[in-house]
């Protein structure tokens, strides 16, 4: 996909779509629904951030914590970001509860020929796969350390 995208969109899908995500988290709170359930005692799960770490060295380091930056939110950022935010990162304005230009921007994605049902569906396959495929390393590094004790003893 990095070679199909006009270079003013590089890095800011992921961005759009955590924006669209959280207006639907943010329009969720908002609902009487919600509301009746906060009146009887729930409390609201906070919305995740996982891994926020720039991935493209030509972008900033804190491109994800800045851009993602929200209430009620939790962001699980790496530590070389966590400490690149603590030496020069400045947060800046909040994610907008209205998504932002969320929309404008994924309607951009499509005008630039990107399949973002298509995208989405391979994204998740590939997370999925990924985390299946770190599950069983530690599954494995579980057992040899097992065994490696088992045999000590």
């Amino acid at each position: 996909m990095a070679n199909k995208v006009p270079a003013r969109l590089v890095n800011l899908l992921g961005i759009a779509i955590a924006k669209r995500t959280y207006k639907a988290y943010r329009d969720l709170l908002a609902s009487d629904r919600w509301l009746r359930l906060l009146n009887a005692g729930a409390r609201s799960q906070r919305l995740l951030w996982a891994s926020t770490g720039t991935k493209d060295p030509q972008a900033s380091d804190v491109l994800y914590v800045k851009s993602l930056a929200a209430p009620h939110t939790i962001n699980t950022m790496p530590e070389k970001t966590l400490l690149a935010l603590a030496d020069h990162g400045d947060v800046g304005a909040m994610l907008p509860h209205d998504g932002g230009d969320a929309e404008a921007v994924l309607a951009q994605f499509t005008q630039a020929g990107i399949d973002l049902d298509k995208l989405a569906a391979d994204l998740q396959r590939d997370g999925a796969e990924a985390f299946v495929k770190s599950w069983d390393e530690l599954l494995a590094c579980l057992v040899d350390k097992s065994s490696a004790l088992e045999q000590a003893s």
